[in-house]
């Protein structure tokens, strides 16, 4: 077992380059099951989540080479239509699978899906648009698999009860094979969908998003290979930019691709943290006391339910009373406990609801009294040193910048977490001035 040590108190400063978006890639090496051709995907971030989705494709027949953030793969022929438990327990999106060998291969058998346990996490969104597609899916609880066959799968017109990022994408994935017409309504509109969507056009995929949440697709005969540069981690720029404004310092982030951070700037600005555009580069930097901001988690285009666990870090230095309100998992605030360790001053709150059907993206038989939808966070808080556990990759990053802003020296166990989600963070963190070290627990 692994874990960081750190000596928190150092103001971070320099400039930071940004991993290719890890919501983007893992689905890419799902597409490129699509094609006996060769697909490359560059930009690659070298995480333990995306190392686990290229074992499964070598699993299902293919070959993958790789050069340094760069990988071509090509699946000619599905050798397999089974995925084995112990590699599909390493990452949710494993289940998404599931599409292209239904398409390609029309059978498909595969575990339900691990990752980070953020509530129930349910897959009946996915698994029902694919049986709209005329797949018969079923799951054995017994053996914790599903097993999936269909002749050919058929457009249809499908919607979406609830936004589901996976279960838009893995529609997309199926549809694109499909005879016929696909239309999508309530799809998610996250920019990694659009980019799934700009990956499999190139690949000779007919897929147009005609309005902000419809998305037809008209199936094709097949598909060809192609290359395709993954767009910067959106999750991970705002983690480095939260460990500027953290710890009192001073980040330059490297790269003018990244997109969609709106309402997270418009938060930090609120906040009084201090931001600038240079060029194609992005300044987040320290520059006097911060304000309380309340935030509320939303699907596209609103705040991200991934940066709800950093952003709590942030308010606890701020002065006065803030809120935070999660409506897209119904059980993503366990790390306040470690947080408290730390000093941090946060209590839960019940908000009452008159509508929650329509507030909470979550589905609501998942929900239990025990969990909690909302924090109150009181600052400013001189946070000290302690032992804590990551809970999740978001969570994980959290109780890390917590530590780096801490007095003291911390320990963080449970680091094979932040490992399925940024590449080499420890070292990047150094490279900033960190004193963060990775060790062996004996």
């Amino acid at each position: 077992m692994e874990k960081f040590e750190i000596i928190g108190g150092v103001p971070l400063k320099g400039e930071i380059k940004i991993s290719g978006a890890k919501n983007s890639a893992l689905k890419a090496v799902v597409a490129a099951c699509l094609t006996k051709e060769e697909v490359t995907l560059e930009n690659i971030p070298l995480i333990s989540d995306f190392l686990s989705m290229l074992q499964i494709f070598k699993s299902l027949g293919g070959k993958v080479k790789r050069h340094d953030h760069s990988v071509t793969l090509q699946l000619k022929e599905i050798k397999t239509h089974e995925i084995p438990l112990e590699k599909a327990a390493k990452a949710r999106t494993t289940i998404m699978f599931i599409a292209p060998l239904l398409a390609r291969a029309g059978r498909a058998t595969i575990p339900n899906p691990g990752g980070c346990r953020l509530g129930a996490r349910p897959v009946d969104r996915l698994i029902d648009s694919l049986e709209a597609l005329g797949a018969k899916i079923n799951y054995e609880s017994e053996t914790g698999y599903f097993n999936g066959e269909v002749k050919k799968l058929v457009g249809t017109n499908y919607k979406f009860d609830k936004s589901s990022h996976t279960g838009t994408e893995t529609l997309i994935i199926a549809s694109v094979l499909a005879e016929g017409q696909t239309i999508i309504e309530n799809a998610a509109a996250e920019p990694e969908v659009d980019e799934l969507i700009s990956l499999l056009n190139q690949m000779g995929a007919d897929i147009k998003r005609v309005e902000a949440k419809k998305i037809i697709i008209n199936g094709v005969k097949k598909l060809h290979g192609t290359t395709f540069k993954i767009l910067p981690d959106r999750n991970e720029a705002v983690t480095f930019a939260l460990a500027a404004l953290i710890t009192k310092g001073d980040i330059t982030i490297i790269d003018g691709a990244i997109t969609n951070l709106d309402y997270f700037i418009k938060a930090v600005k609120e906040a009084n943290g201090g931001f600038e555009k240079i060029g194609d580069n992005l300044r987040f930097f320290y520059k006097e006391e911060f304000k309380p901001v309340n935030i509320t988690t939303n699907i596209h285009p609103g705040f991200m339910t991934d940066w709800q666990a950093p952003w709590t870090v942030l308010m606890t230095q701020a002065s006065g009373e803030s809120e935070i309100f999660e409506t897209v998992f119904e059980n993503k605030f366990a790390y306040i406990e470690d947080l408290k360790k730390m000093g941090a001053k946060i209590k839960p709150l019940k908000p009452e609801i008159k509508n929650p059907e329509k507030v909470y993206n979550f589905n609501l038989a998942d929900d239990n009294s025990e969990y909690i939808h909302a924090i109150k966070i009181k600052g400013p808080t001189k946070l000290h040193n302690a032992i804590v556990t990551m809970k999740d990759i978001r969570a994980g990053a959290a109780v890390v910048l917590g530590a780096l802003a801490a007095k003291g020296q911390s320990t963080v166990f449970n680091i094979e977490l932040i490992d399925r989600g940024y590449e080499k963070f420890d070292e990047r963190l150094r490279s900033l001035g960190a004193n963060i070290r990775r060790e062996f627990d004996n």
